[in-house]
């Protein structure tokens, strides 16, 4: 990967890329420093309440952004649901099927909606937030910087909530905001914009958190983080690569006076084809709930008893509970989603069509079931990958806590599996993006180099 990055600082257009890349980094990194006139830094009730899953994945993914009271305390995070949204209609409606089939602008038209439902979702998140912010803590609202006159009207019952609505107002703009800022990187960066912006909020987290931890003088906690760590996104990228190479034979044709096909190729069907997907979906299912009740139920009967037994940070019958539901929920949603990406039909009826089969296997319908039972053993290993990501880590880096060392509990508390899933997934994106474009500038140069010469 150095060597990819130091090849591509050679390049000027490439150079030119990096440092847009670099320039949009920056500036959504300061609009995670900018607060938010009225809102509290709450970062102290945060740390305390484990029960806040919602809001640990809100902040950890926005660079701490949310527990400091920033513009961008949502972050990316709306139109990430937005995406996944539209995604799975695509696949539900019919008239959305046809509209990704239709090219650019087809893609354009639903790129659109995404912007609209990332906009409703952006509202429902920041009044969520304020709605759980006055049910659950006092003094959530600074009105300091108001003065006191102002200050004393919005503390009153009808002034906060025209306070509620000019924080929704400013959460929901940071967030298009930050939406706008990912679509420039796609646009005049490298890679995937939103993918660099949850890596970026993602690894600020962990840094802060490590660098808080080595000044305090805790360098054996320190060291322990790192080192698991490494193990960890070893076995992340070792299991990333792994893949079933499916070999296709094709017949030889002629056609007017040449001859095609005539040779074979593969299909690559990777072990953990979905990513990281079903985390996400899993750990959003088990959070919605859990963020409804302490929305609009907090301090109930009811809410503790949730909390107890169907949340990770209850007793031990909640713990056994919440991991149990979400292992099948991981299940469930990587194979629902190994569904969305490879349909073995189509692939099959496209092999037919251009004269190929696979070895040792009929065209047609033989193939296709073919192709759908080995998608489906390669994604019953894929989910056991993702239960392994979802539980071991938590329980190895809880080691430290266990024999006393609550720095380092605090400390590896920052880096999630999702998290972990999401750096190393980004982190290979990148490179490999960067790679697409050296080598796209190196067939430039290549037919440059040619014209010139033929013309002379």
């Amino acid at each position: 990967m150095f060597e990819t990055i130091r090849n591509a600082f050679k390049i000027k257009d490439v150079r030119k890329k990096i440092f847009m890349t670099i320039l949009f980094i920056v500036l959504f990194r300061v609009g995670c420093y900018i607060t938010v006139p009225g809102l509290s830094d709450i970062s102290s009730q945060l740390e305390g309440d484990t029960s806040m899953n919602i809001f640990g994945l809100l902040n950890s993914i926005t660079g701490s952004a949310l527990s400091q009271g920033t513009l961008f305390s949502l972050g990316i995070s709306p139109y990430i649901n937005a995406s996944i949204i539209v995604q799975l209609l695509t696949v539900a409606i019919p008239a959305l099927e046809r509209m990704s089939k239709e090219g650019d602008e087809g893609r354009e038209k639903i790129n659109k909606i995404t912007r609209w439902v990332t906009l409703v979702l952006a509202i429902v998140s920041a009044v969520g937030i304020f709605l759980t912010l006055k049910n659950q803590y006092t003094g959530y609202v600074n009105t300091a910087w108001l003065g006191s006159q102002f200050a004393t009207f919005f503390a009153s019952k009808g002034g906060q909530w025209i306070m509620g609505i000019y924080v929704v107002a400013v959460l929901t703009g940071g967030s298009m905001l930050c939406m706008w800022i990912g679509e420039r990187i796609t646009e005049y960066g490298v890679s995937n914009g939103i993918s660099l912006l949850i890596f970026v909020g993602i690894v600020a987290t962990a840094a802060q958190q490590l660098f808080s931890t080595l000044f305090g003088g805790f360098w054996l906690e320190a060291l322990i983080f790192l080192v698991g760590l490494v193990l960890v996104f070893a076995f992340i990228v070792w299991v990333d690569g792994a893949e079933r190479k499916i070999k296709v034979q094709y017949a030889k044709q002629v056609k007017g006076n040449k001859m095609y096909g005539g040779q074979s190729t593969y299909i690559p069907i990777k072990v953990n084809a979905s990513g990281v997907m079903p985390l996400i979906f899993a750990y959003a299912l088990m959070s919605f709930p859990t963020m409804i009740i302490q929305t609009f139920w907090p301090n109930t009967p009811f809410a503790d008893w949730w909390t107890t037994y169907m949340t990770s940070s209850g007793g031990p019958v909640g713990v056994v509970v919440y991991n149990v539901i979400l292992a099948i929920l991981i299940f469930v949603f990587a194979y629902f989603y190994s569904q969305i990406q490879f349909n073995p039909v189509e692939i099959s009826r496209n092999i037919q069509n251009n004269g190929g089969f696979v070895t040792g296997i009929r065209p047609g319908r033989e193939t296709a079931e073919y192709l759908a039972k080995v998608v489906s053993r390669i994604t019953l290993w894929g989910a056991v990958f993702l239960a392994i990501i979802a539980f071991v880590p938590s329980i190895l880096f809880s080691i430290p806590g266990w024999v006393g060392m609550n720095t380092a509990s605090q400390l590896v508390s920052s880096m999630s599996a999702t998290g972990m899933l999401i750096v190393v997934s980004v982190a290979l994106e990148f490179n490999k993006a960067l790679e697409n474009q050296i080598l796209m500038r190196h067939y430039k140069g290549l037919l440059g180099s040619n014209s010139k010469g033929f013309l002379k």
